[in-house]
């Protein structure tokens, strides 16, 4: 069964004002996320699996989307919901949008460690001038 309401009245709140210009704004970040997300699978090609795992003959891809940021697919899930979130426009797409990057960080981490034991330095190099999921930020 799915509940299209939740009774907790603060989620409904908004945060942002409920104008088309909002909708089309985060339906635009939505879109790019997800853009992001397709260009990075592409980029990763057999390299990519849905649980973390390294294979072998693994390659650290550094090119296209990776070289802004070491972990695009989560850069475009996480704008993907940023934008969801703003074109909702209420406070339950700030909270989705939390427990996604909680998630997400988590499985982050994880990968991390995965990453430096099997390309040590060159990964640990790589990460000293790539940062994780924003350009330049985080």
């Amino acid at each position: 069964m799915c509940w299209p309401w939740i009774p907790v009245a603060w989620l409904y709140r908004r945060f942002l004002p409920m104008t088309a210009e909002m909708f089309w704004v985060g339906a635009a970040v939505t879109v790019a996320g997800l853009l992001f997300c397709v260009w990075a699978r592409v980029t990763l090609g057999r390299n990519w699996s849905r649980s973390v795992t390294i294979k072998q003959g693994h390659e650290l891809i550094t090119a296209g989307p990776y070289a802004l940021v070491r972990h695009p697919i989560y850069t475009g899930l996480l704008t993907g919901f940023a934008g969801t979130a703003i074109a909702l426009g209420e406070l339950r797409g700030v909270v989705a949008f939390v427990l996604i990057f909680a998630s997400l960080w988590y499985k982050l981490r994880l990968e991390e460690r995965w990453m430096r034991t099997a390309f040590g330095e060159v990964y640990a190099d790589y990460s000293r001038h790539t940062k994780a999921l924003i350009p330049w930020v985080l």
